[in-house]
């Protein structure tokens, strides 16, 4: 196949350690690499990886707000699984984290959503 998976997601936040601290300490990534870049206005390249799945975190001065229109042309967002969706759930909350969307039975999965600090989607999906 010519094709094989997706690589990785890139997302150009707001406040990048905001978000790496985000996605690290509370969802469970781990930082695989981090570059410099000197490209204005690109500061920084940061790799996270959660099992094979990887975000590449672009460090930007200054960047543009993300648009607030749920129903535009253009990637929404991510989907994580989860084993448990209610420990899940349990587990987000007790670290302050909204639940944007509580869960609900979609015939053989739960689906749950919550926002990174920057708002964008996070989609929890467990599995039947």
């Amino acid at each position: 196949m010519m094709f094989k998976r997706v690589d990785h997601v890139e997302i150009v936040p707001k406040q990048a350690a905001k978000t790496i601290d985000f996605y690290v300490n509370i969802l469970g990534f781990r930082i695989k690499s981090r570059n410099e870049v000197k490209n204005p206005p690109m500061k920084e390249v940061i790799y996270l990886e959660l099992g094979d799945s990887v975000i590449e975190i672009i460090s930007a001065d200054n960047p543009n707000p993300k648009s607030e229109a749920l129903w535009e042309v253009g990637y929404r967002g991510i989907a994580l699984e989860v084993e448990d969706m209610a420990k899940a759930v349990e587990y987000l909350k007790s670290k302050g984290i909204d639940i944007a969307k509580e869960a609900v039975k979609l015939g053989n999965s739960f689906r749950a959503e919550i926002r990174d600090p920057d708002g964008l989607i996070i989609e929890l999906r467990q599995w039947k």
